[in-house]
């Protein structure tokens, strides 16, 4: 073969090789996706109590930040769902500070129920 044949073969190689990649990624993604339904399928809804303690039990903890906008920002993110780009433009902060701001909370709450659970 000629050196410039071979070079095309060598191109198309790595090409089958990276669209084989991807088919076998998305192939794993998928497998995995249908997998996290499977289990999730089999556990069964809390009760209504439960759910309501649970988010009685949340909006304690959140309420117990030392930090206001600390409290707004767990509280956007993780009750109202919201992303860190829409809560960084409602306080008019950068996406990178609400980040910071999020990281140090939740710092923060793994402190709070590490020591509650230590004097149980």
């Amino acid at each position: 073969m000629e050196k410039s044949q071979l070079t095309l073969v060598e191109q198309y190689r790595k090409k089958l090789y990276r669209i084989a990649w991807r088919i076998q990624y998305r192939a794993r993604v998928q497998t995995n996706h249908e997998f996290v339904m499977e289990k999730n399928e089999a556990i069964s809804a809390p009760s209504f109590t439960e759910s309501a303690n649970s988010n009685m039990y949340t909006l304690q903890l959140i309420n117990s930040l030392s930090s206001e906008i600390g409290k707004m920002i767990i509280f956007d993110l993780y009750i109202l769902d919201k992303t860190e780009a829409q809560i960084a433009k409602e306080l008019k902060l950068s996406q990178q500070a609400v980040n910071k701001w999020k990281k140090k909370m939740l710092k923060e709450l793994f402190r709070m129920l590490s020591s509650s659970n230590g004097s149980n």
